[in-house]
């Protein structure tokens, strides 16, 4: 499984030869894998041919979430995610947005869960200006590893 997961410059190598297909890439921190990011990463799939994550550095995470998180460490998350047969690879960023590694890899659709608005998405300009295109998919309502967070600390 952790030969899905790739460095940034291995991964625009593998994706030169993806010319024929749509390449789609979504992005997230993915701490405590739920079912919510499951059904998320099954609706991202179906919208191309080859769905490539990335995921948040440890670093970006708790720039993102604060320094009790992530929970668990960025490489273990890769690994889980790599595991998942609907991803076809997995890279790790070290920015807190993935406005700088979609302007690398310029995939042809970009999907965000359904908790956001398009003209909200901080990589939406770097996604309009090579021209792809940006797909919603519908959230999980309460699946989230805050929400998973707070339940444990809640029972124990």
């Amino acid at each position: 499984m952790l030969k899905k997961v790739t460095a940034l410059s291995d991964l625009k190598e593998i994706l030169q030869d993806k010319t024929d297909e749509e390449i789609v890439f979504t992005n997230g921190c993915f701490d405590i894998l739920h079912v919510g990011h499951i059904r998320y990463l099954q609706e991202a799939k179906a919208k191309g041919d080859f769905l490539v994550v990335g995921i948040n550095s440890d670093k970006s995470v708790q720039q993102l979430k604060g320094k009790k998180r992530p929970i668990v460490p960025e490489m273990e998350r890769a690994e889980m995610l790599a595991a998942l047969e609907m991803i076809d690879y997995v890279v790790i960023f070290a920015e807190v947005t993935a406005k700088s590694i979609i302007s690398e890899l310029k995939p042809d659709i970009y999907v965000k869960g359904g908790d956001y608005k398009i003209d909200e998405l901080p990589e939406a300009e770097v996604v309009a200006e090579y021209g792809g295109r940006i797909e919603l998919v519908k959230e999980v309502k309460g699946a989230s590893t805050t929400n998973i967070v707070a339940e444990i600390s809640e029972r124990y």
